[in-house]
């Protein structure tokens, strides 16, 4: 399937392991040419043979900040896959230097008892759910939000229909004349620095 999304496109997801970010960044990228997938945990993993927190997250980040960069500067929309669990490295992810760029959060609404399910039928134990409660925070209101809800099948193919409606939409309430001013680039990497270190 060859769908063609409007504009340029920087869409960050957030969301808990197993809560179905891949899933969605993978269809994405089958279904809009226009699309390319990085991969936070994939570059963790080649770079240090880790999992989170690895020895160097703030290098981990930055890289695929760099990535996405030279993706949008060669015009494709990208689609950041991450837990991106606090507001912090939200906002890094979404602080992209390119003109004209839609930007989106994509936070995924999965009831807690099925990650848990998930995180026990696919590592045999819930410590990635509890792991991440001590990361996650809610995301601030002030930024482009879309909630996606996958709890079952359902519920994603019903959030990704939504989704794809306003990527394709020429009137929508992510367009760069609609979002929020962001605090400066140098700020947010001097943030992102102090919660890694």
């Amino acid at each position: 399937m060859n769908r063609k999304a409007n504009g340029l496109w920087n869409v960050v997801l957030s969301g808990y392991p197993n809560s179905g970010k891949t899933l969605l960044a993978k269809r994405l990228v089958a279904e809009y040419q226009s699309f390319a997938r990085v991969n936070v945990d994939a570059l963790r993993e080649m770079l240090f043979s880790e999992t989170p927190p690895c020895r160097d997250d703030y290098t981990v980040y930055s890289l695929i900040v760099e990535v996405r960069d030279a993706l949008l500067r060669r015009g494709y929309s990208v689609v950041v896959d991450s837990t991106a669990p606090d507001n912090v490295t939200r906002e890094f992810l979404m602080s992209a230097r390119i003109k004209r760029l839609n930007e989106l959060l994509v936070v995924f609404n999965v009831d807690r008892e099925v990650l848990i399910r998930r995180s026990v039928e696919r590592c045999g134990d819930a410590n990635l759910v509890l792991a991440w409660d001590k990361r996650w925070e809610k995301p601030k209101k002030e930024c482009c939000l879309f909630k996606f809800k996958s709890n079952d099948i359902e519920e994603f193919e019903g959030s990704y229909s939504v989704l794809t409606e306003v990527l394709e939409s020429e009137t929508h309430p992510f367009k760069p004349e609609f979002r929020p001013k962001m605090l400066p680039l140098k700020e947010i990497r001097k943030r992102l620095k102090n919660l890694f270190a």
